[in-house]
């Protein structure tokens, strides 16, 4: 089979688990948007701050899960790409052993050090201690469960069968939807039944892909023998992975615990509430990158560098021209989305929901290029200088909030990091694998930037000076600014064969139709 032909074929089933995966994102996120909305006038705003910041005091303890995660998805990857798939079985079979002990290690750190913090540094009304307590356990419970599912989902996304994700996601948001409904009429504390009902909903979830592996997959059946050599690579990958993977828990939970600290729950649900938009918004950019993540690993391991370069660059390219379409109009419309989505959202929301995804547009950019430094298996240098630097996030945004800057300060903070670190990824990256960064800076992160000020203009200028707000100027603003987004990626974001590819698929489309 030729290279061109290999290409092709690739290019075909990242479309395809591309699709598959947006059918996914788009059930869940319809779904999430409605429940968030009545779980939020279920619980009230309190409630529902106290579980956005204890699941997330939860989460802290994802840092070496996170880690593990990362690896095992390169690992596996890594062999099928090399065509060795005698050796997938081993490198599995050695995850899942190492998966049940950090399990065990997580449960003690979460009995121990988790419940300390809980009572003693969280910031909660006095009757709701208790509760919070009840939803810290269940959080526990559904987090230890899903730290021993993850070489599981890391096989199917290695192996690229990204259906099952999509089946199992209709299962996933009918019992979500059977939440909502229980939530309402239960008679118990409402934050603890719902603690309970989302993680029997994770713990059933997990089940099903755990079976899912073992009948596709000969290769992911555990034998229970530990790999001396694998578990001692995979063991050090983990352990320089784990910086990066702080890094990211002291940008995200970390702000959240200090929001609670200075400014109580009600804060956090604001928080929360950003997070559920972006949540919803970065799977378009996620499932296109989780389709393409495993073909980056692949053509490295296949020592196909030129193919790797041109899907990282695409992968980029691509990832911020989708954040760019439907973040515009959501940016601008800020104010009127969540009034009519909640229709009392908590102070601070709409700040919030702006910082959120300006940070998540800068990301989007870096998505293809942590994934191809993965693929080198060479991560301590750049850990070391990326995830120390991410890391300062938190001691500075504490310095912001203790000299009494307003709580959205905290989310600044994170956006000046988020590009600074985007920038130490290419010199690495330039130093390790030989990434082009100046290819990179013209032909993605400068035209990114221009795309994204030039695909704002109009329907910010518009914004300000022209209309009310109504239904009326709501979808003409969303209108104008996906024709001035799809003009300008169309214009600046893609190259003279992408463009050439388009008008053809265009083309095709619209003879089927007239025809």
């Amino acid at each position: 089979m030729t290279t061109s032909t290999n290409i092709t074929s690739n290019n075909k089933r990242i479309a395809k688990n591309t699709l598959l995966l947006y059918f996914r994102m788009l059930l869940t996120m319809g779904i999430s948007l409605y429940t968030s909305r009545v779980i939020l006038n279920t619980l009230g705003e309190i409630d529902y701050g106290i579980y956005n910041v204890v699941g997330g005091f939860v989460a802290m303890f994802a840092v070496i899960s996170g880690a593990m995660t990362t690896a095992t998805q390169r690992f596996l990857s890594f062999e099928i790409g090399k065509g060795r798939r005698s050796n997938v079985q081993i490198v599995f079979s050695t995850t899942i052993i190492i998966h049940c002990l950090l399990a065990g290690v997580i449960l003690i750190l979460g009995e121990t050090v988790g419940i300390w913090f809980l009572n003693t540094q969280m910031n909660f009304p006095s009757d709701r201690y208790m509760a919070a307590n009840w939803v810290f356990q269940f959080s526990l419970l559904t987090f230890i469960i899903n730290v021993i599912s993850v070489p599981y989902n890391a096989a199917i996304i290695a192996y690229e069968k990204m259906k099952a994700f999509a089946y199992v996601s209709v299962i996933e948001v009918t019992l979500k939807l059977i939440i909502v409904y229980l939530l309402v009429v239960s008679p118990w504390d409402k934050l603890i039944v719902y603690a309970i009902l989302l993680a029997m909903v994770a713990i059933s979830i997990r089940l099903i892909y755990s079976v899912y592996c073992n009948r596709n997959f000969r290769e992911c059946r555990c034998n229970w023998k530990w790999d001396y050599n694998q578990g001692k690579a995979m063991m050090s990958f983990v352990s320089w992975n784990l910086i990066g993977t702080i890094a990211g828990v002291a940008k995200e939970q970390g702000i959240n615990v200090l929001l609670n600290i200075f400014f109580g729950a009600t804060i956090n649900a604001a928080r929360g509430i950003a997070y559920q938009v972006l949540s919803a918004l970065n799977g378009f950019v996620n499932n296109f990158q989780l389709a393409m993540n495993p073909q980056i690993v692949k053509s490295y391991a296949a020592n196909e560098k030129k193919e790797m370069f041109d899907l990282v660059f695409k992968g980029s390219r691509f990832s911020f021209l989708m954040m760019t379409i439907i973040s515009i109009p959501i940016i601008i419309e800020t104010p009127f989305i969540l009034n009519v989505w909640l229709k009392n959202p908590p102070e601070y929301t709409t700040v919030f929901v702006r910082l959120v995804l300006l940070t998540a547009l800068v990301d989007s950019l870096s998505g293809a290029l942590i994934t191809s430094m993965h693929a080198s298996g060479k991560v301590r240098g750049y850990q070391i200088i990326v995830g120390g630097t991410s890391l300062l996030t938190l001691p500075v945004a504490y310095l912001f909030l203790k000299l009494n800057y307003p709580p959205f300060s905290a989310m600044a903070v994170s956006l000046c990091f988020a590009g600074i670190c985007h920038f130490e990824r290419l010199i690495l990256l330039n130093k390790t694998i030989d990434l082009p960064v100046k290819d990179f800076l013209k032909e993605v992160t400068l035209r990114a930037f221009f795309i994204f000020l030039l695909s704002l203009s109009i329907p910010l200028i518009l914004y300000i000076c022209c209309w009310d707000v109504n239904w009326i100027s709501f979808i003409s603003i969303c209108l104008i600014s996906f024709l001035s987004s799809a003009f300008w990626g169309y214009t600046l974001g893609l190259n003279t064969h992408e463009r050439s590819l388009l008008k053809s698929k265009i083309r095709n489309i619209i003879h089927k139709i007239i025809s």
